[in-house]
């Protein structure tokens, strides 16, 4: 007995939905990475509060990661696990050590432009699938994000602190 049996969606339409998933689980668990290395790096003019905003990211990606496996589950398929295997399929980039909260905005605002590209592709293929959950679960993502972009742009204006 498998979950897919009793959910009625196309189960071919369904795969790629759980491709386009796992691509973003894997983005996901790159830029929380990104992150905390981001959160325990930062120096300088805007440390107090980009501190704060970087564990306050890490941590609603972390929720993100785990609702996007257990999304990837429901639909009949396995997430990936292993870190190796995020960083050769993930579009975002592991970052090196970022102390000026300037970069650590320019870098977050390219993850959060790719996760939303990627988050569209996964409702364009989840509304033809008819798979209304995966495209509430990705449109309440991108809900937060544009607000989170629109905000970091606003404080992107200050250069950093030497």
């Amino acid at each position: 007995m498998r979950t897919s049996d009793f959910l009625g969606l196309d189960e071919k339409k369904v795969q790629y939905v759980v491709k386009e998933l796992s691509v973003l689980l894997a983005d996901l668990q790159v830029y929380y990475s990104n992150l905390r290395g981001f959160h325990w790096d930062v120096k300088g003019h805007g440390f107090f509060v980009m501190h704060s905003k970087y564990e306050e990211l890490y941590n609603d990606a972390a929720e993100k990661v785990d609702e996007v496996a257990e999304r990837i589950l429901q639909l009949g398929s396995a997430p990936e696990s292993r870190y190796s295997a995020y960083l050769q399929t993930s579009e975002i980039k592991e970052a090196g050590v970022v102390s000026c909260a300037k970069e650590g905005i320019d870098l977050l605002l390219d993850s959060y432009k790719t996760l939303i590209a990627r988050e569209r592709k996964i409702i364009e293929l989840a509304s033809d699938a008819k798979d209304e959950t995966t495209v509430s679960l990705i449109s309440d993502f991108l809900r937060e994000q544009e607000k989170t972009v629109w905000m970091l742009v606003a404080v992107r204006s200050q250069s950093c602190a030497e």
